[in-house]
């Protein structure tokens, strides 16, 4: 935990997505909220088929979804979705003739029903 999705139309041809990840990992192990940086996990997927509005102008779209295990507080969550956002900012730049809408929302897992199991993928040999 965490888990980051991050939705985005692929208009956003400039959009380096690994480097992308990689700021929004970065940002939430400096959040000092997860204990572990093996413990978050990112993936983006863009979309072909979306439509923003219903205007004829061109238009995209960012949107990450960070689900965490439940019990922090609404700041703590005001502060990862801030924190979020201002990386989205960064990398994905304004670009003349693009209306672009870059948006963070987080999401409680019920701690309760969480299950998880780390296997590592390698052998030591003594």
């Amino acid at each position: 935990m965490p888990h980051l999705n991050v939705e985005y139309s692929d208009n956003l041809r400039d959009l380096d997505v690994d480097r992308l990840l990689l700021c929004l990992n970065h940002a939430l192990v400096g959040s000092g909220q997860f204990a572990d940086e093996l413990d978050i996990k990112s993936r983006a997927a863009a979309f072909a088929g979306f439509r923003v509005g219903i205007a004829p102008t061109e238009r995209a779209f960012a949107h990450a979804r960070l689900s965490i295990l439940s019990g922090r507080s609404p700041e703590v969550k005001r502060q990862l979705s801030a924190s979020l956002l201002e990386v989205l900012k960064e990398a994905i730049p304004a670009r003349a003739g693009l209306d672009i809408q870059l948006c963070v929302e987080v999401l409680d897992i019920d701690r309760g029903s969480y299950a998880k199991v780390h296997v590592p993928g390698y052998v030591q040999v003594t």
